[in-house]
């Protein structure tokens, strides 16, 4: 993209009261999707050690089940994650989800002696458009810690809903599914 379709861009986002570097939240009738958000220049503020990236990742599903219908799937990552959900006000949810980043980085921050520091980079929402992309996002979720090389068997990772997964459908019909919805290429040129 050149410098002067850059600029198109951001004058069309301020123009319409949007931020100048995330895409504006759109009304839409949507009810599913996937919830990414990535630390501030990829660094593993989450994965700090075991215990936060635990303790993170039991107050993020707290706090997005206040804010959604169900959950159906989930990663974290050190320096990121990925939620399948579904919620009736995904405006509302990505502005308390950012409430709820500020109030992470405030205690990190603190508990690190680094006061003021940008720990989340932001979030983003990706409209799930069928069902087919629906179940290959499950499985993309699942399988982000081996993508990223964390593991060698997505169901290993202690910080996702892939075990409890594997658990109630079954080692064949997981096999299946992976079959059915294949992830190659997915998230090619844009997953952190």
């Amino acid at each position: 993209m050149s410098e002067a379709e850059r600029q198109a861009i951001f004058s069309q986002r301020q123009l319409r009261g949007g931020s100048w570097r995330r895409p504006p939240i759109w009304k839409t009738s949507q009810k599913r999707f996937m919830v990414t958000a990535a630390c501030f220049d990829h660094a593993p503020h989450i994965g700090k050690n075991a215990q936060r990236i635990s303790e993170f990742e039991n107050s993020l599903l707290l706090e997005l089940e206040k804010l959604s219908n169900s959950i159906f799937a989930h990663a974290v990552l050190p320096n990121h994650y990925h939620v399948l959900l579904e919620t009736n006000d995904i405006a509302k949810l990505r502005i308390e989800l950012g409430k709820f980043h500020g109030r992470t980085s405030f205690n990190w921050n603190k508990e690190d002696s680094t006061q003021g520091q940008k720990v989340f980079h932001g979030s983003a929402e990706t409209a799930i458009k069928s069902e087919r992309h629906f179940q290959a996002t499950l499985n993309y979720i699942h399988n982000n810690p081996v993508k990223h090389g964390y593991v060698n068997k997505w169901q290993d990772w202690p910080y996702s809903s892939a075990a409890q997964y594997l658990i109630s459908v079954g080692k064949e019909e997981a096999a299946q599914h992976w079959l059915e919805y294949p992830i190659d290429r997915y998230g090619e040129d844009w997953d952190v």
